[in-house]
């Protein structure tokens, strides 16, 4: 009977979590970092910060993240990957909080992508659609432009729609799972985004992570892969 008892108990505690405390800012610093010396050489660098800002009227979210890697290559150092993306999107809340109008911009920077540069700028409807102790989810959908110069120097701008999709998942009380999933699709280039991670908390302020970045474009240059992966191992320091 006891041991039914805490198979039950066990159960029931699964999938479940205590509500996280709603904080007016709170901002996450992801860091990874590897170097080798000796037969290979190389050095390569993950930083992240991502902010979240809930106001009454207002749901903010910025994020900064870079790569950087260095190889040797013929017994000269080269950088082999250089990547810089940044993003802002604040949503104003109606009569009902969960239904907002949002407002996105973004910036990526890809030495070595078919891009010197991809921008959008972009308005429209975002729904959090549910918000309860183990799951939530929230999707957002507009029309925008988008910005972008590619590596033989010519400009592709044009009108865009986009369309993204949040999914977290509280595993448990010490471990979350997010999938992230954004596409702009225009004449010129369709541009897709996913990242899938799942996070351990170490401590209330550090966190392990494992994450999945996609990156695709339909539109690229000869030679070049329309998908770049990147798969990180990385520590998150929880600012406040």
């Amino acid at each position: 009977m006891q041991k039914t008892l805490l198979v039950l108990s066990l159960l029931a505690s699964y999938g479940t979590f205590a509500a996280d405390e709603v904080k007016p800012l709170s901002m996450d610093g992801e860091f990874g970092f590897i170097s080798t010396t000796g037969n290979t050489e190389t050095t390569s660098f993950k930083g992240k910060l991502a902010a979240h800002q809930e106001l009454e009227m207002w749901s903010n979210d910025f994020v900064v993240e870079g790569l950087y890697k260095k190889d040797d290559v013929a017994g000269e150092s080269q950088t082999t990957a250089q990547k810089y993306f940044m993003s802002a999107q604040g949503n104003y809340k109606l009569e009902n909080p969960d239904h907002r109008l949002f407002g996105f911009a973004s910036y990526a920077d890809d030495k070595f992508s078919s891009y010197d540069y991809q921008a959008t700028l972009a308005v429209g409807w975002q729904q959090k659609l549910w918000d309860d102790p183990s799951s939530r989810f929230s999707y957002s959908i507009g029309p925008g432009y988008s910005f972008a110069k590619t590596s033989e120097g010519e400009s592709e701008n044009g009108l865009i729609v986009r369309g993204a999709l949040d999914y977290q998942w509280k595993v448990s009380d010490n471990a979350t799972f997010k999938q992230i999933l954004s596409t702009e699709v225009g004449s010129n280039n369709t541009k897709s985004k996913s990242e899938t991670s799942l996070s351990a908390k170490i401590n209330d302020s550090l966190s392990l992570k494992v994450s999945l970045l996609m990156d695709h474009n339909t539109d690229v240059a000869e030679g070049k892969e329309n998908l770049d992966t990147q798969t990180a191992v990385t520590v998150v320091y929880t600012f406040f």
